[in-house]
């Protein structure tokens, strides 16, 4: 990347939650995760997730016949387990994110001066839904401090 250069990379929701998501754990409040077990040629939304807590042992598994997936907000589609990558921002927003790749996409965005769409997806990028109070340049300093604080947060046991 040039140095206050972003160019989106095309990145949607549904990709990030290919990987890993970080949630907090309804039993103890530790850092838990939900891993997919991949499906080859299915949609990532279809694939069935694990839920484990490495603090207090608890798991759960989920199946696309077991719900919907709820997409959007500061919640793991699948269990709708708090996030743990999520924080008060700028006025009482809430800056969420699943994971590390999130997080960083998100902070190479903010952190930019210069920030260019998409060319094969443009408005279907998670980018280019972000809201206006996260990509507002008067926000920059706030968002950079709270997804620093947030990065922080990912190795410690509670919050």
């Amino acid at each position: 990347m040039v140095e206050g250069r972003f160019r989106d990379p095309g990145t949607g929701l549904y990709e990030l939650a290919a990987q890993d998501i970080g949630v907090v754990c309804p039993r103890c409040g530790s850092r838990a995760v939900v891993t997919p077990r991949r499906v080859d040629g299915s949609p990532v939304s279809s694939w069935s997730r694990r839920f484990g807590c490495t603090a207090c042992g608890s798991s759960a598994s989920w199946a696309p016949a077991d719900g919907a997936s709820l997409w959007g907000g500061p919640v793991d589609p699948f269990f709708r387990l708090p996030l743990w990558l999520t924080a008060q921002c700028c006025g009482g927003r809430t800056l969420w994110a699943f994971n590390d790749t999130h997080l960083t996409l998100l902070e190479d965005y903010v952190a930019a001066r210069l920030r260019e769409r998409a060319t094969d997806r443009p408005g279907l990028t998670l980018v280019a839904r972000l809201p206006a109070w996260l990509t507002a340049a008067k926000h920059r300093d706030e968002v950079l401090r709270v997804i620093a604080r947030l990065r922080r947060s990912q190795a410690g046991p509670g919050r």
